[in-house]
């Protein structure tokens, strides 16, 4: 009764239409106090939702990817990438893909490289013949890679819950991040190849392409100051994240002087309201799964799973398939707040490492962020171009088949995440 009270509750205020932390928090709550689990652990759990040293990247991380954006940095980033590749088939496209994943590495956040890169390529793609719907499917696809390619937000949570070291995670998403941008990339040059999409212009003379790489050095040399000061061992992800702060400010005021006070003031803001809706979630997730344990519903699933094989690949496969319908409702955070205290136990039981399955985790979330009827890079891309959901639901198919294979290899072959990892602890 109280297990069916806490999902039904949930259930009902989404299809109210009410926003995902509020319907969490709401029937966690209202669970704990009927039943009198522990209403009295309402407060500090909602403090030590928010009380984590590594949390603490977040807001700084978040920042961090404002200030690049608003420095205009992402533009000079997509032309140094248009001046390489050329007329090339697929030419926008493929530059689409590879600006959003050198941008991921700067946000960590899939709705804002959609934003962020989609504002300056889209009206390009538009000008050379794109299908409309196909270039903001390409860019929705490709910005679902900033939660794989490190700095990631979703790794932050996922080692918040878990305990899994932060920078290892980093690393371990590296070569998975790689391994599927080079598939949506292929996938985008098979279907420009189909249509006759090309790229914007001739390739670039070698003195253009220096000139565009002096403007854009400073952007490029961002991930190499965050990320390499954390592999390291010289700060700490979240100190990593105040560093970003800094030096974005350094770039922004200094090198490229675009940012005035009105400016910085509205960065605050934006960087603000961002930080407080992850937040939001964040805790209110982690009332209702505290609501969860409560019951018994988390050991109580945990064990059914166990189950249901002794076959550990059965049981990734199994839980791939269910974060991918749940990726259709929900947001990356919730889900993880919601399944990690179940998954953990199981992974223990079946002996499986969770740094790797941390990777293919993360992975079936980002999928997540391109599928209908919740997927927030997709919401994102449909506003830019006054699009609908539905219109590039269809034409993102393609990138979602690739994604859920890759998804799939990864599940198969986890020394894909561990290699690097592995190779650093070994020296």
């Amino acid at each position: 009764m109280e297990a069916l009270l806490l999902f039904a509750v949930f259930m009902l205020l989404l299809l109210l239409g009410i926003p995902i932390g509020t319907a969490l928090g709401v029937a966690g709550v209202l669970t704990l106090c009927l039943f009198d689990l522990g209403s009295g652990l309402i407060g500090p759990d909602f403090v030590s939702g928010m009380a984590s040293f590594p949390l603490l990247a977040i807001p700084f991380f978040v920042l961090a990817g404002v200030i690049l954006e608003q420095a205009g940095l992402a533009a000079k980033i997509a032309r140094l990438f248009e001046l390489l590749v050329g007329r090339a088939t697929g030419g926008l496209a493929i530059v689409a893909v590879l600006t959003c994943m050198f941008w991921g590495a700067l946000s960590g956040s899939g709705p804002a490289t959609t934003a962020a890169v989609g504002l300056i390529l889209i009206s390009p793609m538009l000008r050379h013949g794109y299908d409309k719907d196909f270039a903001g499917a390409t860019v929705a696809d490709a910005a679902s890679l900033s939660i794989i390619i490190p700095p990631s937000i979703a790794f932050i949570i996922y080692g918040t819950i878990t305990g899994i070291s932060v920078s290892r995670l980093f690393i371990a998403g590296i070569l998975p991040g790689i391994f599927m941008g080079t598939g949506i990339i292929a996938t985008a040059w098979i279907v420009s190849k189909r249509r006759g999409y090309r790229g914007a212009e001739a390739r670039g003379s070698i003195q253009e392409i220096l000139s565009a790489l002096r403007e854009s050095f400073w952007a490029l040399l961002s991930p190499v100051i965050i990320l390499g000061g954390i592999y390291t061992g010289i700060f700490t992800p979240t100190e990593a994240a105040v560093v970003a702060v800094f030096y974005s400010l350094f770039i922004a005021a200094v090198v490229y002087r675009t940012v005035t006070l009105r400016k910085l003031v509205k960065m605050l803001v934006d960087a603000t309201v961002t930080t407080a809706v992850i937040l939001f979630i964040v805790v209110f997730a982690g009332i209702f799964s505290l609501a969860a344990t409560r019951l018994g519903l988390t050991d109580s699933i945990a064990t059914w799973i166990t189950q249901v094989s002794p076959n550990a690949l059965v049981i990734v496969l199994l839980v791939n398939v269910l974060l991918l319908i749940l990726g259709m409702f929900l947001d990356a955070i919730s889900i993880s707040y919601l399944l990690l205290p179940i998954l953990m136990p199981v992974l223990k039981q079946f002996d499986m490492d969770p740094l790797g399955y941390g990777v293919i985790f993360i992975t079936a979330l980002a999928i997540g962020q391109i599928t209908p009827p919740v997927g927030v890079n997709l919401f994102t891309a449909a506003n830019l171009l006054d699009s609908s959901v539905d219109r590039l639901s269809r034409r993102v198919l393609p990138f979602l088949v690739v994604n859920v294979v890759l998804l799939l290899a990864l599940s198969l072959f986890p020394q894909i995440s561990l290699f690097l990892p592995q190779l650093i602890a070994s020296k």
